[in-house]
C-alpha cells in the first residue's frame, strides 16, 4: 500500500471544516369569491414549495491534491484509469420537517460505470485505525450512494438524518467519489476522484497529467531477429522519438519524432497492432493495416528532422500498459511495402521502455 503523508495533515483538515404575497378580490356584497379550481390541471407541473426554504449548491471539481495541499494525495491514474476532467455538483435543500435533501450529480462519468460516493465524519487521525482523518465507515444518514453513469452524468437525492442548518454550518465530514476502475479503497486518498469538505465548494487543481518518451533506434534487425535488418540506401543514423502525453479528458495526443531524415522526403510511419502469424495474410506478426487510432502518418522532413502529432481516443494507460504492437518507419526511398521488414528504417515494439513524467509536479 503506497505511503501517504496526508494522515501529518490532521491540523490542516481541522482548520478546513472550522469553517409570499396573497391577493383576495371582493363582490358588491363584500363576500370573498372562491379561487375556481383549475379545470385542467397538468400533473407535470412542479408542486409549490415553501419559499422560505433554503438550498444552496456546491461544485467540486477533480482530486489533485488541492484539499490538502499535497500532490502525494491526488488520484493516482497509473492505478486507475478514469479522465480527470469529472466533477460533481451537490445541492442542498431543506425540506419542510428541518431535515435535508441532499443531491449529488457527477459529469464525465464512464458510461454504464456505478461510482460509490459517501460522506466520511471528520475524526481525530491518532484515534482511527489507519490514521486517517476520517470515520472509513460513511455516515449513510448524511450521504452514501452508488451511482450509476448514463451517457456522460450521474445523479441521486439522498434525505438527511440530521437538519439543513446542520448540514451547513457544523458538519465536518468529506465529500469522496471513489473510483470505479479498481477495487474501492476507504484509506488510499489517491484512489478518490473526487475529494472535498462536505457542503464546501472544492476549487479546481492544477491537473497532473502524465507524458511519456520512447527513443527509436536504427532496424538493425533487434526487433525481430535475422534477416529484418534494414536494407536500403537510407542513412543508418535516423532516430525515432515516441510522445505520449495525457489529456484531461481521457484522450491522448501521440507525437512522432524523426531525426536525421533526408530533406524534401514523407515517411509513413504507423502503428501495427501485434497479430497471430498464422492467421494473417502474408504470415506477418502484425496487422499490414495501420492502427489509425493510435498514429497512421505521413511526416515531412526539413533540416534534418520530420515531426507529427495524433488524437488517439486511447487513454494513457491503454497505450502505454496495455497495447500491443509495433512502430513502424517506413523508407521513403523505396516503395512502401507492408510485408518487407528490411524496407523498414525503425521497428520496434509501442511504448516500450521509455521514461514518465508528471506535468502537474
Amino acid at each position: 500500500m503506497k505511503t501517504h503523508n496526508f494522515f501529518t495533515k490532521a491540523p490542516l483538515m481541522l482548520a478546513i471544516f472550522s469553517m409570499g404575497m396573497f391577493a383576495a378580490c371582493s363582490s358588491d356584497d363584500d363576500t370573498p369569491t372562491p379561487t375556481p379550481a383549475d379545470p385542467d390541471p397538468d400533473p407535470t407541473e412542479d408542486p409549490v414549495t415553501d419559499p422560505e426554504l433554503m438550498s444552496e449548491t456546491f461544485e467540486y471539481s477533480f482530486n489533485e491534491g488541492q484539499l490538502l495541499g499535497d500532490p502525494a494525495t491526488a488520484y493516482d491514474g497509473s492505478k486507475g484509469d478514469h479522465p480527470r476532467n469529472l466533477s460533481a455538483t451537490m445541492l442542498v435543500e431543506e425540506l419542510e420537517d428541518g431535515n435535508a435533501r441532499v443531491t449529488l450529480t457527477l459529469n464525465n462519468t464512464i458510461d454504464g460505470e456505478t461510482y460509490a460516493v459517501h460522506a466520511h465524519d471528520a475524526a481525530d487521525p491518532n484515534e482511527t485505525e489507519n490514521g486517517t482523518p476520517y470515520n472509513e465507515t460513511p455516515n449513510s444518514g448524511v450521504f452514501a450512494g452508488m451511482l450509476t453513469a448514463s451517457g456522460n452524468s450521474a445523479m441521486e437525492s439522498v434525505e438527511t438524518d440530521i437538519t439543513y442548518e446542520e448540514l451547513i454550518n457544523t458538519y465536518e465530514g468529506f465529500l469522496v467519489v471513489h473510483d470505479p476502475t479498481q477495487e474501492l479503497s476507504t484509506v488510499d486518498l489517491t484512489t478518490y476522484l473526487v475529494l472535498g469538505t462536505f457542503a464546501r465548494e472544492n476549487e479546481a487543481g492544477e491537473a497532473n497529467l502524465r507524458t511519456a518518451s520512447f527513443e527509436y533506434t536504427f532496424n538493425e534487425g533487434q526487433a525481430a531477429g535475422d534477416g529484418t535488418a534494414y536494407e536500403g540506401e537510407h542513412a543508418r543514423d535516423l532516430m525515432a522519438t515516441l510522445t505520449i502525453e495525457e489529456q484531461i479528458d481521457g484522450t491522448s495526443v501521440v507525437t512522432i519524432m524523426l531525426n536525421n531524415t533526408v530533406d524534401g522526403e514523407e515517411y509513413a510511419v504507423h502503428a501495427h497492432d501485434f497479430a497471430d502469424a498464422s492467421e494473417t495474410p502474408n504470415g506477418t506478426p502484425y496487422n499490414e493495416t495501420p492502427n489509425g487510432d493510435v498514429f497512421a502518418g505521413m511526416i515531412m522532413s526539413a533540416d534534418g528532422s520530420g515531426m507529427a502529432s495524433n488524437n488517439s481516443p486511447m487513454s494513457f494507460n491503454e497505450l502505454t500498459q496495455n497495447y500491443e504492437a509495433f512502430l513502424v518507419v517506413h523508407d521513403p526511398l523505396q516503395e512502401l511495402s507492408t510485408v518487407d521488414l528490411t524496407t523498414y528504417l525503425v521497428l520496434g515494439v509501442f511504448a516500450d521502455g521509455g521514461e514518465e513524467s508528471n506535468d502537474g509536479e
